[in-house]
């Protein structure tokens, strides 16, 4: 009986988890290069049920009944990298990833990854972004991966990811990056990636400009799935419920000394 009333609460705890990670989704379908979240699961170990009715000679011995799960758990969330749709915008600080490769921003001394193209130009005239933190390029002159200094928003992307002024010179390139395996890739909020090794800043990265990815999250799938959960966590609920009414009975009723 406790064995059942884990397994139904270890049911509960896993589709709570769900419940958050789908309704992340639906609070960033406006996010621009979000990804969506999914949650994978996993069950328990199965343990092996015995007993010892079974006698040999004058003993009693195991005898196996067969394996028992004792429920379900989180494995993993992880982000899905599908293709987000695109949007035309009018500014030239608006740039979209198309297919593979991220975008490589600072902030103080780390450098993270995003899919996120929405930049502007500070005060001092370098590429940052939303939250301030500032765009990677390769300065075409000195070699040096550094922040972006565009000056204004007048320049233009050719098919190298290289900024062109209104002049005609090319001093940055954008900083892309690619990975091999994007599961390695850890969120850190603000539709940030970190990953310490091993990033492949020389992959080739197609970058179109004045349009924006949008994420790939997709409304109606989520809503479902949300309804999904939520029938599950009912069900759940009722069987804990069975459970402690069975409980209750044997510790009452079944044990009362009459």
């Amino acid at each position: 009986m406790i064995r059942g009333l884990y397994t139904s609460v270890s049911g509960l705890i896993t589709l709570q988890n769900d419940e958050q990670t789908v309704t992340n989704n639906i609070a960033n379908v406006n996010n621009n290069g979000y990804k969506k979240n999914v949650l994978t699961k996993q069950s328990f170990e199965d343990v092996m049920v015995t007993n010892r009715q079974n006698m040999s000679g004058n003993k009693h011995v195991a005898n196996k009944l067969g394996n028992l799960n004792l429920g379900v758990k989180v494995n993993d969330i992880k982000a899905i990298f599908t293709q987000g749709s695109f949007k035309t915008t009018d500014s030239t600080t608006d740039f979209g990833i198309d297919g593979r490769g991220f975008f490589t921003v600072q902030r103080g001394n780390e450098r993270l990854f995003t899919r996120c193209g929405e930049f502007k130009v500070d005060q001092q005239g370098y590429l940052i972004t939303t939250n301030g933190d500032k765009v990677l390029g390769k300065n075409n002159t000195t070699g040096a991966e550094e922040p972006i200094y565009v000056g204004s928003d007048k320049f233009s992307l050719d098919s190298n990811n290289t900024l062109q002024s209104t002049t005609g010179g090319s001093t940055y390139t954008l900083l892309t990056a690619d990975f091999k395996d994007y599961n390695e890739l850890k969120q850190v909020g603000d539709n940030y990636y970190y990953k310490a090794n091993n990033p492949i800043y020389n992959a080739k990265v197609n970058v179109r400009q004045s349009v924006l990815e949008t994420s790939n999250v997709n409304p109606t799938e989520e809503m479902v799935k949300l309804i999904e959960i939520k029938r599950q966590f009912e069900t759940n609920q009722k069987f804990v419920s069975m459970q402690d009414e069975t409980i209750q009975k044997a510790a009452n009723e079944i044990g009362a000394v009459r």
